[in-house]
């Protein structure tokens, strides 16, 4: 991506020359297309607008759900985590014509709060079942200690629980956030005017033209938009996999 966003079309498309060196000179025309002749700014707006609203909703309903059924006695916990887990199976199109009806009743269309409301279904589902195994991997001792020393349950659970649970909640937040970014289906759908597009509609629609691919441009876009994926996954990679690793054992 980082070469072909440098690259002049006919670097790019000549089959002769070697895909990885420049055979040409450098350009920023690509750049300069993505930025000037494109709404691209706006769509990277959008999307982190959308993305920080549906991991907060995530969080703010899958912590709650999923401490509770990682405390629930009995099997009746385990169950409910399963179930809740299997409708995250459901494929997304299922839910299409459902999802197109609350959203037309709620007069959301061609607005970003149609995602908002939408994406929720899908992250919610699979960050309570991780939270859920999370949460079952700290000893119940520690919150009853805290207890015994004053705390009330909630104080409990902020000040001790939720510190311990950095990492699975860091690989919820880092879950919801990626699949929000990456989502085509829904966001072609719900939203038709360009100015209120997310990245993964606006880059596609609007830098492929027919049988006509501005492949310099569209990397450009990849590029840019993974980067700050790509730094803050590296950058908590161990609390990510031991996140995940924890949530899925138990």
């Amino acid at each position: 991506m980082l070469l072909a966003t440098f690259k002049t079309d006919r670097d790019l498309y000549d089959l002769k020359n070697n895909p990885l060196i420049f055979n040409d000179h450098l350009t920023l025309a690509n750049l300069k297309l993505l930025f000037e002749k494109t709404l691209y700014l706006t769509w990277l707006r959008n999307t982190l607008i959308v993305g920080a609203l549906v991991v907060l909703i995530t969080l703010a309903l899958a912590l709650p759900a999923g401490y509770a059924l990682a405390r629930l006695t009995g099997k009746w916990g385990e169950r409910l985590g399963i179930g809740i887990f299997l409708t995250y199976l459901v494929p997304s199109t299922l839910l299409f014509i459902p999802m197109s009806r609350i959203v037309a009743t709620l007069g959301l269309q061609d607005t970003l709060w149609a995602l908002v409301v939408v994406y929720p279904s899908f992250t919610i589902p699979f960050c309570v079942w991780l939270l859920m195994g999370f949460f079952k991997s700290i000893p119940k001792d520690i919150e009853e200690a805290a207890m015994v020393d004053g705390c009330s349950r909630a104080r409990a659970i902020v000040q001790i629980i939720m510190p311990i649970s950095l990492a699975g909640i860091l690989s919820a937040v880092i879950f919801a956030f990626t699949l929000t970014i990456q989502e085509f289906t829904y966001a072609l759908t719900f939203i038709t005017s360009s100015g209120q597009q997310t990245v993964s509609v606006g880059v596609p629609t609007n830098l492929v033209r027919g049988d006509v691919f501005f492949w310099g441009s569209l990397m450009a876009a990849c590029l840019i938009t993974s980067l700050p994926v790509a730094f803050l996954y590296n950058l908590f990679l161990n609390r990510f996999i031991s996140g995940f690793t924890l949530g899925a054992i138990r």
